[in-house]
């Protein structure tokens, strides 16, 4: 969660240079070819049945697609730290969805966490500050207020697709292994961004992209593809789906320490107390309860 953070901070400056559906096709790629070896279906691992092929192709649709155009549309609409506190969401939606879709039990606790992050999304959505550049009056302030708000809602979808992620990716793993997972997922997304990852890369000039946002392009893909997607279904295998969603209080936390230590972003006051909050909830869902 520390890494995808960071990928999520550091996706500014890359959508700043590569529009969007060429960066998330060209980050599905990098990914497959890091994990073509994975692809290979081991020796005692089932043969895959409808209903793992069907979970398959929603948790990459849903945890890559999907997750990847609302972050990356997202994020070009605010800022890194915006997007720090509106992912701070994650871990009670993941408790969410898991009482509806796994059954797992969820205490008063944790429902008052959901409020917590609910209070902390308002705070930040109404911060004034958060602007993605300096406007002037009338119709162009009026329209940058409307992409802000447009950003915001994204992210939350984002923050959803995150959620259903982590619950379809606990049924996973009891069918397949962490590599095969991370490869067979990113394959699905490559050929779901593939048309629109096409018709960018055929008016783009690649030519004009410098070595170091190459470089991070590669950080960025083998982060998001193929490190995160290994750790995480890993550690799923032995703790529950709304368990591992107290984990991503690390993602708003990295992503707003990026955007603040290599972006040159600050720190409102009415974020601090947004981020306050969301991280109350988090606290409120980990803390052991009473014997």
């Amino acid at each position: 969660m520390s890494l995808v953070g960071s990928y999520v901070a550091l996706s500014k400056p890359l959508v700043s240079v590569i529009p969007v559906f060429l960066l998330a096709w060209l980050r599905f790629g990098i990914g497959g070819v890091a994990m073509l070896s994975w692809l290979r279906k081991p020796a005692n691992e089932a043969p895959l049945t409808p209903q793992t092929r069907r979970l398959l192709f929603l948790e990459s649709f849903l945890g890559n697609f999907l997750f990847s155009i609302c972050m990356l549309f997202g994020v070009s609409m605010t800022s890194a730290v915006a997007a720090g506190v509106v992912m701070a969401s994650i871990p009670a939606a993941v408790a969410m969805l898991s009482c509806l879709f796994l059954k797992e039990h969820i205490g008063m606790r944790t429902w008052t966490a959901v409020a917590c992050a609910v209070a902390g999304v308002i705070l930040v959505s109404l911060s004034k500050q958060e602007l993605p550049a300096p406007v002037l009056i009338g119709l162009e302030a009026n329209l940058s207020s409307k992409n802000t708000l447009l950003g915001t809602l994204l992210l939350l979808c984002a923050v959803f697709c995150e959620a259903a992620y982590a619950v379809i990716g606990k049924k996973l793993v009891g069918a397949l292994g962490p590599r095969r997972i991370s490869a067979l997922i990113n394959l699905w997304g490559f050929v779901l961004v593939m048309p629109l990852g096409v018709w960018a890369a055929w008016r783009f000039d690649f030519a004009a992209v410098t070595t170091p946002t190459w470089m991070l392009l590669v950080f960025y893909s083998l982060a998001a593809s193929v490190w995160t997607v290994w750790l995480w279904m890993t550690g799923l295998k032995t703790i529950a789906a709304s368990q591992a969603g107290v984990f991503t209080v690390f993602l708003p936390v990295s992503a707003a320490a990026v955007g603040v230590v290599f972006l040159g972003e600050r720190l409102e006051p009415v974020q601090i107390l947004a981020f306050g909050v969301a991280l109350l909830g988090v606290l409120l869902a980990t803390l052991p309860a009473r014997r």
